[in-house]
């Protein structure tokens, strides 16, 4: 209650300040089409190897994002190696939330590289913005064409093809922007077989089939003001999933949303901008194509969720700050049908997910105040209100009898940072408080099987929203042609929760080995260190490298799951007039650190080489880009920590793809 008051105290603080700040200086408004005010910069992440890379390939570039592969399509990302509970992970802001129990369907399967402007990671507290989280934030930024002074057409096309899974896509853009209008749009279109490890097995079920669009109208309303529809579609179909019992017959998702921005000539207020949106996502397992399982079941799941997001800019002096409210209610079902092996039999109906309602609504403020150009404050608030509703609740009882069918949360969130920069030198240090809600599955999850460690997990509805301390700290030192950063941060983790054995209740798939509940740990504790840097070798001759390390237990000093070993990452780019060539070592030491109590072994340390060169050139408008590659080079076969059940990585793989932008 205490540190509830605090962040409510806060946020009416700040913005007494901001409002009783009178002596500034007039600031002149130009009449642009977007303003965004940031604490810090956005990462633009990129894939230095390949022009052809799916979402997930696109956030490993960066040294917070790991992830757990169930097959090659569709990972799980793990911000600060911490699960996807942990995290909030928005499109434009919006929230979206999968309908698979098994994690089929994360946020970032819905958009394609060719939508995609960039992606902001907010580690900590520092994503509080987004709404209640222990991990942080990661925000999908969607491709948006700006207004122009003169009328303007520009489209691309690209297209390619992977020999190890024979792989096919197309993807292709298109953009028409005038002084009132924008109209853009895409279309993205990828088709995999099964692909080979590094043992040149084939690696069944790992085939997928994915077709995504999209659709955006602008219209400036004033030289201030514009309104803006957009609307998202994504579709899979057979997608194979190795590491699991079941496949994906069909996902399907449509994300729409309208926004109104609206620019002030003021010296305070900047900007206001209002979204709201609409999604709904369907999924529906499939295990016909398993002659293997003795038992046949149903598993559709469905996910709606509406919302508003409104924020609002201001700059005042050396101040810059930025309000945002969020608000959304979301529908989530899943349901599970068992029948035998004479399909005219029904033996069993549950729902997994028993119906359950989320409303939720938070109030945060992001505040950075510049005491010169070498240093700065940043420190933010937010106040959230978590409700959960489950219509069948008696699925719950069945464990926990005193068990609540609604529950109310308050989710607290506070974060300070100070950056110092001297001479070629920056540094930062920063802490933050802030808390969250159980998910779903570890509320409301009814008998939900986890292949990992064989075991049936059941929900808590009354367990303790997990509260998060954390402390961070990064040095640099930057020149024109050299840059080297550090990173580490801690996290201590009161009443984490993981699943422990029950003593009541049998398993109900016959893979099973017994139940267990979500359970609050007394605490766990979590640590990240990275260093990355480049160096320009020569004016045409790039080296970058990363280097990433992670170690997490629980009050036990017990070693938690899914924490990746010691990683590194190098690469050199070469550059003589229209040709480039890349070479990339990536690997990961032994996993030492694993994990038996939750289903984990070791797996030995791998290294493996990636490879390609592109060639650029014009004919006239029209601008190409060929480039051909290879990944695993020398064919390794090796798995990792993060792969579910020790399932073998792909291995040599020919590439090729070419790119034409008008």
């Amino acid at each position: 209650m205490r540190i509830t008051l605090i962040v409510v105290g806060y946020l009416l603080c700040t913005a007494s300040a901001l409002a009783q700040h009178s002596d500034a200086k007039k600031d002149t408004v130009t009449k642009i089409q977007e303003v965004k005010i940031h604490a810090k910069g956005h990462q633009q992440l990129k894939n230095d190897i390949k022009m052809n890379i799916s979402i997930d390939e696109y956030l490993s570039s960066s040294a917070n994002i790991s992830f757990i592969k169930r097959g090659a399509y569709a990972w799980e990302p793990l911000l600060n190696n911490m699960s996807s509970e942990r995290s909030v992970i928005t499109i434009d802001g919006m929230h979206i939330f999968g309908a698979c129990t098994d994690k089929m369907d994360p946020v970032t399967s819905y958009l394609e590289s060719n939508n995609l402007s960039g992606i902001a990671i907010s580690s900590g507290q520092e994503g509080n913005m987004h709404g209640a989280t222990v991990a942080g934030s990661i925000d999908l930024q969607k491709k948006k064409t700006p207004f122009a002074m003169e009328k303007s057409w520009n489209a691309s096309y690209q297209t390619g093809f992977e020999f190890n899974n024979q792989q096919y896509y197309n993807l292709a853009n298109i953009a028409h922007s005038t002084q009132r209008w924008v109209t853009d749009a895409s279309i993205a279109f990828r088709k995999s077989a099964n692909y080979s490890d590094g043992n040149n097995q084939e690696i069944k079920h790992s085939q997928y089939q994915k077709f995504n669009t999209s659709l955006g109208l602008a219209y400036k309303t004033s030289d201030l003001s514009s309104i803006r529809i957009d609307a998202i579609f994504d579709q899979a179909n057979d997608v194979g999933y190795p590491a699991l019992p079941m496949d994906l017959w069909l996902s399907r998702a449509l994300i729409t949303s309208a926004t109104y921005k609206q620019l002030f000539e003021n010296d305070l207020w900047k900007a206001w901008e209002t979204k709201v949106y609409f999604n709904a996502v369907e999924h529906y397992m499939d295990d016909t194509k398993r002659p293997e399982n003795l038992v046949h079941m149903d598993m559709p799941g469905w996910s709606n969720t509406q919302g508003i997001l409104s924020k609002l800019s201001l700059v005042k002096n050396q101040w810059t700050s930025e309000i945002q409210w969020n608000a959304y209610k979301n529908v989530s079902i899943a349901e599970m049908t068992m029948y035998p092996q004479d399909r005219s039999q029904k033996t069993m109906f549950a729902y997994t997910w028993p119906w359950v309602t989320t409303a939720f609504s938070s109030l945060a403020m992001n505040n950075v105040w510049s005491f010169s150009e070498l240093s700065r404050l940043n420190f933010s608030g937010s106040l959230g209100w978590n409700y959960n509703h489950s219509k069948y609740s008696e699925f719950n009882k069945i464990f926990y009898p005193d068990a609540s069918q609604s529950k109310n949360r308050i989710l607290p969130s506070l974060h300070v940072s100070f950056e110092k920069e001297i001479n070629n030198y920056y540094f930062n240090l920063g802490m933050g408080f802030g808390q969250r809600a159980p998910s779903i599955s570890e509320a409301y999850g009814y008998y939900i099987y986890n292949s990992f460690d064989r075991y049936d997990y059941v929900g808590n509805p009354d367990l303790a929203n997990e509260t998060s301390l954390e402390w961070k700290a990064s040095a640099g030192y930057k020149t024109d042609r050299f840059s080297m950063e550090a990173k580490a941060n801690y996290f201590y983790i009161q009443d984490y929760i993981v699943g422990r054995i029950l003593n009541l209740g049998s398993p109900m798939n016959y893979q099973s080995v017994g139940v267990k509940g979500y359970h609050s740990l007394d605490y766990a504790q979590l640590f990240n260190i990275s260093l990355e840097g480049q160096y320009d070798l020569l004016t045409h001759l790039h080296w970058k490298g990363s280097m990433t390390y992670a170690k997490a237990v629980d009050f036990n000093k017990e070693n938690l799951p899914f924490i990746r070993p010691l990683n590194y990452q190098s690469s050199l780019h070469l550059m003589h007039n229209q040709w480039s060539l890349q070479l990339a070592v990536q690997g990961d030491l032994k996993h030492r650190d694993f994990s038996p109590m939750y289903g984990e072994d070791q797996t030995p340390a791998f290294q493996i080489w990636n490879m390609s060169t592109d060639y650029h050139f014009q004919l006239k408008k029209y601008h190409f880009s060929l480039q051909v590659g290879v990944e695993n080079l020398f064919n390794k076969f090796y798995t990792t920590y993060a792969d579910w059940g020790n399932i073998p990585r792909m291995g040599r793989n020919v590439f090729s793809s070419l790119k034409l932008a008008i």
